[in-house]
């Protein structure tokens, strides 16, 4: 198990260098995407508003200490110490301000990442392809054969790799987009049964 392992390793990195130095950018960038992502992810499993149904909300808003997780804070939040419905949508508003646009910059710097993937690897191709001219020009000895095959092999590996990147990426960006807008729907709904609440104590 440990030798299939340390092989799966070794075979990596024989393909990043093989590559080219266009490969190593590539391979940061990939490491830097999957971390900005893993966070965003975390921030989404690790909340439990998801889970939260809408009698559950009402429950909560009428007895806070009831509430639990991340929805129960943002309940016990919005309820302490205000004393008029602006005061709850004036705390609505900070959840919101201190929420929503961390996550949207989180995705458009991993968008910015994604988006950079396809083009470090057409890099590679552009300079990959010029291995090869530059091995053509030579002439027809065996030296240059392996000029041309690993020109060929550069542009093809960092092509791959960036697409390997990007594809997947895209469609992570698009899911976690979605996150966002349903965590927003949420903090409406849940303002909403929070002003009810309160309008109908205050009468």
């Amino acid at each position: 198990m440990d030798n299939s392992f340390t092989d799966t390793i070794i075979d990596a990195w024989n393909i990043i260098v093989s590559g080219g130095w266009v490969m190593i950018p590539l391979f940061l960038l990939g490491l830097v995407a999957f971390y900005v992502g893993a966070r965003l992810l975390l921030f989404f499993f690790r909340g439990n508003h998801k889970k939260t149904s809408i009698s559950t909300c009402e429950e909560w808003v009428r007895d806070s200490s009831k509430a639990k997780g991340t929805v129960g804070e943002i309940i016990r939040y919005s309820q302490d110490g205000v004393g008029t419905v602006e005061d709850i949508q004036s705390r609505f508003a900070e959840i919101r301000t201190a929420e929503i646009p961390r996550l949207q910059q989180n995705i458009t710097f991993l968008q910015i990442m994604i988006n950079t993937a396809p083009l470090m690897g057409l890099l590679g191709t552009v300079l990959g392809m010029l291995t090869t001219f530059y091995g053509i020009a030579l002439g027809g000895s065996e030296s240059t054969t392996s000029i041309v095959a690993g020109g060929i092999q550069v542009a093809l590996i960092t092509t791959q790799m960036g697409l390997c990147l990007a594809i997947p990426g895209y469609i992570f960006v698009y899911f976690l987009k979605q996150k966002v807008l349903d965590y927003e729907s949420f903090l409406v709904r849940l303002e909403s049964i929070s002003l009810q609440h309160f309008s109908g104590r205050a009468s």
